[in-house]
C-alpha cells in the first residue's frame, strides 16, 4: 500500500518528475540511521509532503558490505514487489531512480508516525507488529524475489573479519562492533563463546542451514526504528532485504528492540509462531536466533560491560544471560 495519490511502480510518471514541483527542501540530519544514506525533506507545490533518500556506495556502509547498489529498496519497489505486500503491511516507496552509482529514492513523509528509539510499544501493538510481519512471510513463502542482498552478507554484517576485511573500522558503528566482540568472550561462558567466535569466521554452518530452512522475503532490519504505525504496518528501509527464514527478521527484532516492548521475548515469539504457519518451525526459530547472536552479540555484550549508565548495564547484562540460554538451546538442539 502506497497510500492515495501517489504513483505505484511500473512508470506512472517518468523518473524524478514527483519533484518537478518542489517548493521547499530541508536537509534532515537528525534521523537515526547509521548507514551513511543522505536524507532530505521536501515540499511539493500542492504541500505534499515527500523525503528523498539519496544512497551512495561510496558512503553508505550497508550497501557496501551487503554487496553494492543499486539499493535493494529500489529493487524491490522497481520489480513491483512492494506493490505484493498483504494486507496490513505497507510501504513509503513513490518512486526511484539510479543516477551512476547512486540510488535516489523519493518516500512518503510519515512525520511522527515513525518510532524512533524514545517510542514504546505496547503488548497490543507488538503483537500486531509480529502478526504483520508472519503475514509478509507467508505471503512470500517459497517465493523471495530475485535481486536481494545475498543471505551471507547481511548475516555477517557486523563479524570482525567483514569489517576489516572492508577496511571499515573508522566507522562509529563498527568500531563499536569491533569492541564488542572484543568484549564477548569474556563476557559469556565458553560453551557459548567459542561457537559463536567460530560462526563469525566461518558462518558456512549457519548459512547453508538457513538456505535448508522454509525461505522467504526477510526485511533484513527489522527494528522499531524502521517502521511506522499508521492504518498498516509501514516497513521502511529494505536496504537489507534478502531470502531465507523469516525467524531472521524476528530474532532481530527481539534481539533489538525488546528493551523498548511492553511484552517478554517469549511473547514476541510466540504471538510470531502462532500466525506464521509453515514460514516457521522449531529449527527455523534456533536458525534464527542464532543468527541474530552473530548479528548483535557484540552490542549485547558491549552493553552489559561497558554501558556507561548503570541500570541500563544491569538490564542489558540480564538481557544477555537470555541470549546466552537460547543460544545454548539453539546450538543443543543440532539446528546446524
Amino acid at each position: 500500500m502506497v497510500g492515495p495519490g501517489w504513483p505505484c511502480h511500473g512508470g506512472v510518471v517518468a523518473a524524478g518528475d514527483v519533484l518537478r514541483d518542489v517548493v521547499e527542501r530541508t536537509v534532515v540530519s537528525d534521523h537515526v540511521g547509521k548507514s551513511g544514506a543522505g536524507l532530505e525533506r521536501v515540499r511539493l507545490r500542492d504541500g505534499r509532503a515527500l523525503v528523498v533518500k539519496r544512497v551512495d556506495p561510496q558512503h553508505d556502509v550497508t550497501l557496501a558490505l551487503t554487496g553494492g547498489g543499486p539499493s535493494k529498496e529500489y529493487v524491490l519497489w522497481r520489480d513491483g514487489v512492494l506493490d505484493r505486500l498483504p494486507p496490513g503491511v505497507g510501504h513509503a516507496v513513490v518512486d526511484g531512480w539510479v543516477e551512476g552509482a547512486d540510488t535516489v529514492l523519493v518516500l512518503r513523509d510519515l512525520g511522527d508516525r515513525v518510532l524512533t528509539w524514545d517510542d514504546r510499544l505496547t503488548a497490543d501493538q507488538a503483537a500486531r507488529v509480529m502478526t504483520a510481519v508472519a503475514s509478509l512471510h507467508r505471503t512470500f513463502l517459497g517465493q523471495a524475489p530475485s535481486g536481494l542482498a545475498p543471505l551471507d552478507l547481511v548475516l555477517t554484517l557486523f563479524t570482525p573479519r567483514r569489517i576489516r576485511e572492508a577496511a571499515v573500522e573508522e566507522v562509529e558503528l563498527l568500531r563499536l562492533a569491533l569492541r564488542g566482540w572484543e568484549l564477548f568472550a569474556d563476557a559469556v561462558p565458553a560453551d557459548i563463546a567459542d561457537p559463536l567466535l567460530a560462526l563469525l569466521d566461518d558462518p558456512t554452518p549457519l548459512v547453508i542451514a538457513m538456505e535448508r530452512a522454509p525461505t522467504t522475503l526477510v526485511h533484513g532490519d527489522l527494528a522499531t526504528v524502521n517502521m511506522a504505525l499508521d492504518d498498516d504496518l509501514v516497513l521502511i528501509d529494505w536496504a537489507m532485504a534478502t531470502a531465507g527464514p523469516g525467524a531472521v527478521d524476528i530474532a532481530r527484532f527481539v534481539a533489538g528492540c525488546s528493551s523498548v516492548v511492553d511484552a517478554t521475548r517469549e511473547d514476541l515469539i510466540g504471538w510470531y509462531r502462532a500466525a506464521a504457519g509453515p514460514a516457521c518451525d522449531d529449527r527455523t526459530m534456533h536458525l534464527g536466533l542464532l543468527s541474530a547472536m552473530v548479528w548483535l552479540g557484540w552490542n549485547k555484550a558491549l552493553d552489559a560491560v561497558e554501558h556507561p549508565d548503570p541500570a541500563t548495564r544491569a538490564r542489558e547484562k540480564a538481557d544477555l544471560d537470555w541470549w546466552v540460554r537460547a543460544t545454548r538451546t539453539a546450538l543443543e538442539s543440532g539446528a546446524i
